[in-house]
């Protein structure tokens, strides 16, 4: 009786302020333990993953060029070690610290909701890794593309923090890009922004994503902004149809909450009446 008091007054399971803040805490210590625990496995990739990174250096040689890393200094090596190490576990960790958005949003979900939230964590995984592989899968053609503007007699001797740091923004970039479907489904969740609302709004959409692949995409041609731009749309409007089913789904689960409540009232009045 007590739960079904409390459901009628708060069904859609709200909870005070300082207990919201206090789970987001939780979450975001979860998450971050997640991610510290895949960086010691990061610092064991990172030498490979390095080797890879450095040969489009090691083929602009055997083609006559000159291209080399600068680590400047002596505790270059080991600075970047630990910042490759961070990165790669962000990335392992991927699935875990997604999963820590969605149980913080869980509460104030209904059980099938909950179901389908889990199902989309692990597509909001697979979709940020994608988005990754593919920045990696560019990154070697865009330092060929690059650095061949250079004069034939040029040295192109580059700084290894600035090198790094170029891989590690196009690649998070690529994968920040394809997570666009759960921000907007998580924001349509919390009810913050409905799903007509995204639909309305698909021109500027349109707009800001062509900025943004403008802007992430490390290559001046236009075939390589269209492979960030393409899939961005794509799981836009797949996110908006997802996020306006949700819509329609909630406001008839509403629907029939006021209905029985309104129901039961007017069973209430005809005990009393004499």
């Amino acid at each position: 009786m007590t739960e079904r008091i409390t459901k009628r007054r708060d069904p859609e399971g709200r909870m005070p302020l300082a207990e919201h803040l206090r789970e987001l805490r939780n979450r975001l210590i979860y998450a971050l333990i997640g991610i510290a625990l895949a960086s010691v496995v990061g610092w064991f990739l990172y030498d490979p993953l390095a080797a890879i990174m450095v040969e489009p250096l090691d083929g602009i040689n055997e083609r006559g060029g000159h291209a080399e890393l600068n680590f400047g200094s002596v505790g270059v090596g080991f600075e970047l070690h630990l910042k490759m190490a961070a990165f790669i576990g962000l990335f392992i960790s991927s699935p875990w610290w997604i999963l820590q958005g969605w149980l913080f949003i869980a509460p104030a979900l209904k059980r099938k909701e909950k179901i389908m939230a889990l199902s989309f964590t692990g597509v909001a995984a697979l979709l940020f890794l994608t988005g990754g592989l593919l920045g990696w899968m560019i990154l070697p053609r865009a330092v060929v593309i690059l650095t061949g503007f250079a004069p034939e007699f040029a040295v192109n001797l580059l700084d290894a923090r600035i090198y790094y740091r170029f891989f590690m923004q196009i690649i998070a970039a690529f994968g920040v890009s394809f997570l666009l479907p759960v921000v907007m489904v998580g924001v349509n969740f919390l009810g913050l922004i409905k799903g007509t609302s995204y639909l309305k709004g698909w021109r500027w959409a349109v707009i800001g994503c062509a900025v943004f692949s403008a802007l992430v995409n490390p290559l001046p041609d236009a075939w390589s902004m269209l492979t960030i731009l393409l899939p961005m749309l794509f799981f836009y409007f797949i996110a908006t149809g997802l996020c306006i089913l949700h819509d329609r789904r909630k406001a008839k689960r509403r629907s029939a909450e006021l209905g029985e409540l309104l129901g039961d009232e007017s069973e209430g009045q005809d005990w009393i009446q004499p």
